[in-house]
């Protein structure tokens, strides 16, 4: 039994909750419960990563670290072949919170698979291949979620409810239940110093549905939620905070990045000559062979599991289609986009095609850093990227991307190889913003202190701080010090901790990976 209960910090993770709308209806007493810790506790906006994207901001909520620290720059890691994997909880090379203290409590945090033994309880959560795979730790708790929640789930494809808004809804509420549920599953279980529980409904539903008056009756039931976590820390003299990884806003247009560098000359599209040329010819493009047959009930979920994973491969780059590396002729492509912001120069020393000679590389660089700022609207003028030096923004990772791209608000980026630089978006209603949310509440939180400046890097050594514990070294960021009562104010001070090994098995079916992250949107 854990007896030092002043030294608790329990973290309830919110996706994709954006500042502005908990300040307005909090001020409005539509949510009582996020009014009450604005009031009681500290609160203001938290600056997200950049990209503000969920496999980059969640690590550095968890870490205290930007990428250049922590590895993870977006959902896939591209290799020097031009083939992808999807990046795990193995590629972070900095300790986590739940290493730091301990023992602790870690239920759906994205990119925590797969599962690794831990000091306490871990459930995977973003980017866990199915239930059928490794989920949990330890493997008694997998059991008994199986047996205790039947219909628990990890994940909801929102991108795949496109017109039937109504139907999805119940979805989303069922998503919820089972998420509450495990929640007070794990409540149960006193041995802990820190305590992290991340609900991602709220970015699902903004993505499909930006509809205020359907937001806000999300908002009351996760207000609800908050009001029984409140509840709970109190019993234990928890440090309660609640923090999301981004903000949110509505868009109208996507921007192909990909597209735009071939417009430019930088990117050269696979020619359609030879088996490429026939099936362009007779119509035969990736999407209408996965449609045609999703029709016959072969799903892409299926294919991948039924057949060599080197057939599949090999069937994805011939049949014509828009995939950001299987349609491109990288021996002829000077830079392309990967995922949803990091652009690479095509370079003979990290590409086996590379056409980039390292003395030509910065020049390279700066042309096309200039063009894609001066990228605008068509309809209306506006610029509508904001564009980062790689070597800047990520300066001690050589492997990091060279540029990183962010939609400017109203656009949101997409990886393909779109027929137009610009257009509608198809299916999302809303993206991704910049601006999330902090809030912090517990007997040593100063009553009424406004947060200003705070990014996701200040979440760990804040929380650290507040249980009694040294800072990482390491840390990027900042204890917020300014939340805490002169009485319980002390010195901050800073340790090494140690990045427990890569362990744990990535299971064969997480090869299907592009096909759930399609239908989370992140594909189109």
């Amino acid at each position: 039994m854990v007896t030092d209960t002043s030294s608790r910090a329990l973290i309830l993770g919110l996706d994709g909750i954006p500042w502005n709308l908990i300040e307005k209806w909090a001020e409005t007493g539509d949510l009582p419960n996020f009014a009450r810790l604005i009031t009681e506790g500290a609160s203001g906006p938290l600056e997200s990563s950049k990209p503000a994207n969920t496999p980059v901001a969640w690590p550095s909520i968890a870490t205290g670290t930007w990428p250049d620290r922590h590895g993870i720059y977006e959902f896939m890691k591209v290799a020097g072949n031009y083939t992808q994997r999807p990046y795990t909880r193995n590629d972070i090379r900095e300790p986590t919170l739940w290493e730091m203290l301990t023992p602790a409590v870690v239920a759906n945090l994205p990119m925590t698979y797969p599962p690794a033994p831990i000091d306490g309880k871990l459930v995977t959560g973003m980017m866990t291949p199915s239930l059928s795979a490794r989920f949990a730790s330890p493997k008694s708790l997998e059991a008994q979620i199986k047996r205790e929640i039947p219909d628990y789930q990890i994940e909801l494809k929102w991108h795949e409810y496109d017109g039937r808004k109504s139907e999805f809804r119940s979805a989303l509420t069922k998503l919820v239940e089972t998420r509450r549920k495990l929640m007070r599953l794990l409540m149960a279980d006193d041995e802990w110093r820190l305590f992290f529980f991340v609900y991602v409904a709220p970015d699902r539903l903004q993505h499909l549905i930006w509809d205020e008056t359907v937001i806000l009756a999300h908002y009351q039931l996760l207000d609800e939620i908050l009001g029984e976590v409140m509840a709970y820390a109190t019993e234990r003299d928890a440090t309660l905070f609640v923090v999301s990884d981004h903000g949110f806003g509505p868009i109208e247009r996507v921007v192909s990045v990909n597209r735009l560098l071939v417009e430019e000359g930088f990117l050269v599209p696979k020619s359609q000559a030879g088996t490429r040329g026939v099936l362009s010819t007779l119509g035969i493009t990736k999407p209408r062979v996965l449609d045609a047959l999703a029709r016959i009930g072969l799903t892409e979920h299926r294919l991948v599991h039924a057949l060599p994973a080197e057939l599949v491969t090999a069937a994805a780059r011939q049949i014509p289609g828009a995939h950001e590396l299987h349609d491109v002729d990288h021996s002829q492509t000077t830079a392309f986009l990967h995922g949803l912001g990091s652009i690479y120069v095509n370079d003979t020393e990290r590409f086996e095609k590379g056409v980039v000679a390292p003395a030509d590389k910065a020049r390279v660089k700066t042309h096309l850093m200039g063009v894609l700022e001066q990228l605008t609207d068509p309809e209306t003028g506006e610029r509508v990227l904001t564009v980062y030096d790689g070597a800047t923004l990520n300066a001690r990772d050589p492997d990091g991307p060279d540029i990183v791209v962010t939609a400017n608000e109203g656009y949101h980026i997409e990886p393909t190889l779109s027929p137009h630089i610009i257009a509608d978006s198809p299916v999302a209603e809303a993206y991704h913003r910049p601006e999330g949310i902090f809030l912090a509440w517990g007997p040593d939180i100063e009553a009424g202190v406004s947060v200003h400046d705070a990014t996701v890097v200040d979440v760990a050594p804040t929380v650290l701080h507040a249980a009694g514990e040294p800072v990482a070294s390491a840390a990027d960021g900042r204890v917020l010090t300014e939340i805490f009562t002169a009485e319980s104010t002390h010195a901050v001070e800073t340790r090494e901790y140690t990045r427990s090994q890569a362990t744990g098995v990535v299971e064969e079916d997480y090869r299907d990976v592009e096909d759930r992250l399609r239908g989370l949107g992140y594909l189109e």
